[in-house]
């Protein structure tokens, strides 16, 4: 026993140096349920990308601001609306799962790290926003996919450094995927279905099976 408890110091040590300097809180459970948002978001924008149904809401006055150039023609798509529910909902859920996992292991939701975290990932992603916009106001549809993709893998690579170091590999196979998706444009709902959702189930799994499962 005496020859254990310089060794248990030591673990305690080292975990509350981790939760000094890691948002460590994140849940696996959050990839999965962020995952499978992307996945049923990525089904029902699937006929509207392909043409399937009408993108505009209201065509008339969809097409009137498209062939003025006005960004607030992105309001008028199925397609922004049904992005802004899959995104909310994958938030959403995740958010819920982390803060069960936060109140389990009695970590503080929110704190230094948490906002260091939240820093590095938005800078990318509000960057990567306004990319966006420009692209669909310059009507380069097939490159929004792929860039979609660029902007949350550098996020999640940027971010790797405040919480679990195994963020970082789902960033760069969100980034192999963009790279890839930039030879085949035309599959961008495909890629964005297999980053989006596939590859959060993975992980979420993984991490899961290593940091909660009992």
């Amino acid at each position: 026993m005496n020859q254990q408890q310089p060794l248990e110091d030591l673990q305690h040590i080292k975990k509350m140096m981790e939760r000094s300097s890691r948002f460590i809180s994140l849940s696996g459970l959050s990839g999965i349920a962020a995952g499978t948002c992307a996945l049923i978001g990525a089904v029902v924008a699937y006929p509207y990308v392909q043409g399937r149904k009408d993108l505009f809401i209201d065509a008339v006055k969809g097409f009137d601001l498209a062939r003025a150039g006005d960004y607030r023609m992105i309001l008028y798509t199925w397609l922004f609306w049904i992005a802004a529910v899959t995104f909310s909902f994958a938030v959403g859920t995740a958010f819920i799962f982390t803060y069960i996992r936060s109140k389990k292991e009695h970590i503080p939701l929110w704190g230094t790290t948490a906002k260091r975290l939240m820093i590095n990932v938005a800078i990318p992603l509000l960057v990567g926003g306004l990319f966006l916009i420009k692209l669909i106001l310059a009507n380069v549809t097939g490159l929004i996919a792929p860039t979609s993709l660029i902007f949350y893998g550098l996020a999640l690579v940027n971010a790797s450094k405040y919480t679990l170091g195994e963020l970082r590999y789902l960033g760069y196979g969100q980034l192999v995927l963009a790279v890839i998706n930039l030879w085949f444009t035309g599959y961008g709902i495909y890629f964005w279905a297999i980053g989006f959702g596939l590859l959060h189930i993975i992980y979420g799994f993984v991490m899961w099976y290593r940091y909660e499962k009992v």
